[in-house]
C-alpha cells in the first residue's frame, strides 16, 4: 500500500537545494509525482507531491531533511493525504485567459485585482507577481467560463486600469503562451 504526502519546503536559496530535497525523497524510496518551485526574495520555495511506502511517516521525511548538511536551514511542512490526489495535468478550461497588470508599486494591488475577479465569479488558476524597483507586475491566469462577454470584461478592465493607474492587458491563454514560451516554432526558426 502506498501513501501520498504534500510537502512544502522553504530555505534561503543556494545551489544544490533541489538535489538535496529530491535526494532525501529518493533515499526514502519515494516517487516524486508533481512539483512546483520558485525563488522569491532570495528564499527558495517548493511544494511537491510524493508517494511513499506505507511504512514511511511524515516524521521520517522531516528527519531526512534535517540531516541535510548545509549552512542554510530547511523548513518543511508535510501533510499525509487521506484521499489520493490526482497528479495528472488537468486540461485548462477553453476560456482560460491571462491578465497582465503593471503599475507603480503600492500596497493592495493584488487585493484590488482579487476583488475584481471575485466580484465577477472569475476563478484565478495561477498567479505570479514581481517587483522591480518601483514597478509592480502581476500575471493572472483566469477562467472566464462564467463570463458572458469578454468584450464587456475588457471594458471593465479598461475602467479599472484608468481608475487605479495600471496597465492591464487581457489575452487568451493560447496567445499568451505562443508569444511568451521558450521553444515556440518562432524561437526554433531563429536558432536554426
Amino acid at each position: 500500500m502506498k501513501k501520498q504526502f504534500v510537502i512544502s519546503v522553504m530555505s534561503k536559496d543556494r545551489p544544490g537545494i533541489v538535489a538535496d530535497i529530491t535526494g532525501t525523497i529518493l533515499d526514502l524510496d519515494g516517487d516524486l509525482a508533481d512539483l512546483n518551485q520558485s525563488v522569491l526574495g532570495g528564499f527558495f520555495t517548493m511544494i511537491l507531491i510524493a508517494e511513499f511506502d506505507a511504512k514511511v511517516t511524515p516524521e521520517d521525511v522531516f528527519a531526512g531533511f534535517s540531516h541535510i548538511q548545509s549552512e542554510t536551514r530547511i523548513e518543511a511542512n508535510i501533510k499525509e493525504l487521506t484521499v489520493p490526489l490526482e497528479t495528472f495535468k488537468a486540461e485548462l478550461p477553453k476560456e482560460t485567459f491571462v491578465v497582465t497588470g503593471q503599475g507603480e508599486n503600492r500596497k493592495g494591488l493584488v487585493k484590488i485585482m482579487g476583488d475584481f475577479f471575485n466580484y465577477r465569479n472569475i476563478n484565478i488558476l495561477d498567479l505570479v507577481t514581481t517587483r522591480d524597483e518601483q514597478l509592480y507586475t502581476m500575471i493572472f491566469q483566469v477562467d472566464l467560463s462564467s463570463i458572458d462577454s469578454v468584450e464587456d470584461l475588457r471594458s471593465e478592465l479598461a475602467a479599472l486600469a484608468e481608475r487605479e493607474q495600471l496597465a492591464l492587458v487581457l489575452q487568451h491563454n493560447d496567445i499568451f503562451r505562443a508569444t511568451h514560451e521558450i521553444g515556440t516554432p518562432f524561437d526554433q526558426d531563429i536558432r536554426e
